[in-house]
């Protein structure tokens, strides 16, 4: 059920083999900027029209593109950054997993931007197509989000290093936000976690083994998340291609420890998960076994008041004492001092 969700909320619209819906809308804006303080120009693009006749004026531009349902648009931003029909490809195809791809003139970088839902209680992601060229960058996402909107906001108040030091820190920027929406998800993962540690103690449910196993199964699709993230991380720290200036590369490294320290709290996660689902059996054996222990207690005790019942309960004409006048009261006596004896020897050794 959780599988179906995730795909319902994340692959609505889409046809067979992950490819989106024609029919979705599209939404491009450009952001142009340059080191100087009013060296900034931003466009939306509400047409095709509109795209094809506009020509830049400033050193360094990131073009942004909300939804990948029109065709015409996203083939005209390949002809024009001249980007390969294998990118091209890729973009439209949101089931790919993280990496980095280089081409003569440009890297080609396929991330994945996480979330968790609190009301279906998975991990959804989505991807997030960016291309860096030499002093412009291309960034493609299914929804919009507002994953970059402080980067945008960065740009607009020529705040930081990202209007000096260019399309390649830029890049840089927009990773680190992307890596750092999956310490939301962990911390939200972990509080599940947490509420679970205090259902089991408290009150273990059958129901309860469920949600463990859901938990277990979002955790591992994080972990393919955010496994290939940190393989492009370093594959960006490498950049044979030098797309990437030296001082940038320090960021990134920055970026491939978050990663890191990512990937290491959801594989703590995991293992808490996993003890906590041995916590669970082992809670529940020791409650059988207590129960057992009562049950034990009580067939117990009435063993040798049953044997007395059952001895003068026989129909044999000449036994002993069935004919005494306090018999009856004398045994039913020694049942009952029989059985509170056994009882407080019981208590006494805590088995009650």
């Amino acid at each position: 059920m959780a599988k179906k969700r995730r795909l319902l909320a994340h692959h609505a619209a889409k046809p067979a083999g992950n490819h989106v819906d024609a029919q979705a809308e599209t939404l491009a804006t450009l952001i142009e900027y340059g080191p100087d303080e009013h060296d900034l120009r931003e466009t939306c693009f509400t047409s095709l029209a509109q795209g094809q006749g506009f020509q830049p004026s400033h050193g360094t531009l990131w073009l942004n593109i909300h939804g990948l349902g029109n065709h015409a648009l996203l083939q005209e931003v390949a002809r024009r950054f001249k980007l390969h029909p294998l990118t091209l490809e890729d973009i439209l195809n949101t089931g790919q997993r993280s990496k980095v791809e280089t081409f003569e003139h440009y890297l080609y970088i396929v991330a994945k931007l996480a979330r968790f839902d609190d009301a279906s209680g998975c991990v959804l992601t989505e991807q997030i197509s960016i291309v860096l060229g030499r002093g412009w960058v291309l960034t493609f996402q299914e929804h919009p989000s507002g994953t970059f909107g402080e980067v945008r906001d960065q740009l607009r108040k020529g705040a930081g290093q990202v209007r000096r030091l260019g399309a390649d820190y830029l890049v840089y920027a927009l990773l680190d936000k992307l890596v750092d929406r999956y310490f939301g998800v962990l911390e939200a993962l972990g509080e599940r976690v947490e509420t679970l540690e205090d259902v089991v103690l408290e009150s273990p449910k059958p129901e309860v083994l469920t949600h463990i196993h859901a938990l277990r199964r979002e955790m591992l699709y994080l972990r393919r998340a955010l496994w290939p993230m940190r393989e492009v991380l370093n594959a960006l720290q490498r950049d044979d291609a030098d797309f990437f200036l030296s001082e940038t590369q320090i960021y990134l490294r920055d970026v491939y420890d978050h990663a890191v320290h990512l990937i290491e709290a959801q594989e703590m996660l995991r293992d808490m998960i996993g003890s906590l689902t041995d916590f669970y059996m082992s809670n529940q054996g020791n409650r059988l076994n207590r129960e057992m222990r009562m049950l034990t207690v009580i067939a117990t005790i009435f063993m040798p008041l049953t044997f007395i019942a059952g001895v003068y309960g026989m129909n044999f004409e000449y036994m002993p004492e069935l004919k005494w006048h306090y018999g009856y009261a004398t045994v039913l006596a020694l049942m009952a001092t029989l059985g509170l004896g056994m009882g407080l020897f019981f208590w006494r050794r805590r088995w009650l």
